[in-house]
């Protein structure tokens, strides 16, 4: 098998999980949510140091909420503005997977009303969809958010992952942050995605890392030769995209460095 192919998976990934912010769409939720307001510098410096350094906890959770205090109108709203800024090819790739019978998951830190209507433009099941639930007064003020959600701590994106792998035999993880990189060692491939915020932390734990702004580039790295060959011609032309990424070395690939 030579370079190209050396580094696919050998077995059919059978289920796929993506992270949302920064992953699926380029935006951070929360940050957008803080824009209009006077401590944006403040909650998009906080929001950077827990996806790239130190991680996501129950206190910066708390800490860009309480700044933010988002109203459920907001946060409904969260979810289209997601879509506006949907990652590159995101749609396209998604379809393909569950096309091939791939489940599609997303396992978010984000809030659960918007992550859930972005999901649902997405169609991905509800049941997949994983987040932080929030609750509103009947004025559609917030007053508080799961604390008990594993989503708030940075193991936390493990528990759920560990719960997931108990269905699926061979699982991908899709993600951008700290929080997204703990799953690594419970997942068959794990893939960094850096087209959108490049944290080079992360992408140098990461055996793959995409670099380019399209998901086009996913789609050699979790699909089998025999799986590419059973494509339609237009979805080997998705496919053909993202090889053509990884030729022009925006994504690294660990096995490609060493020989």
């Amino acid at each position: 098998m030579d370079s190209v192919t050396s580094w696919q998976p050998r077995k059919p990934i059978t289920a796929i999980i993506f992270d949302c912010d920064g992953t699926l769409s380029s935006i951070e939720g929360i940050d957008a949510l803080a824009k209009s307001t006077e401590a944006k510098t403040e909650v998009e410096r906080l929001t950077a140091e827990a996806m790239g350094k130190t991680g996501i906890n129950p206190t910066v959770y708390q800490q860009r909420l309480s700044i933010v205090r988002p109203t459920q109108e907001q946060i409904t709203a969260l979810g289209a503005l997601y879509l506006q800024h949907i990652v590159p090819e995101v749609t396209a790739v998604i379809q393909l997977l569950q096309r091939l019978n791939k489940s599609v998951y997303i396992v978010s830190a984000g809030l659960y009303p918007a992550v859930a209507n972005f999901g649902k433009a997405l169609q991905i099941p509800p049941d997949n969809i994983f987040a932080v639930q929030v609750k509103f007064d009947a004025q559609g003020n917030l007053i508080d958010f799961d604390h008990t959600s594993p989503l708030i701590n940075n193991n936390g994106k493990r528990i759920i992952v560990d719960e997931l792998r108990q269905n699926h035999a061979e699982l991908a993880y899709v993600g951008d942050g700290l929080n997204d990189y703990a799953v690594h060692d419970l997942v068959s491939r794990f893939i960094g995605y850096g087209g959108v915020y490049y944290r080079e932390h992360i992408a140098e734990l990461c055996d793959y890392y995409i670099a380019a702004v399209s998901m086009a580039s996913l789609l050699p790295l979790v699909l089998t030769q025999q799986e590419y060959i059973n494509l339609n011609e237009h979805e080997q032309l998705l496919y053909q995209q993202g090889l053509s990424d990884i030729r022009q070395k925006k994504v690294k690939i660990q096995q490609l460095l060493k020989n």
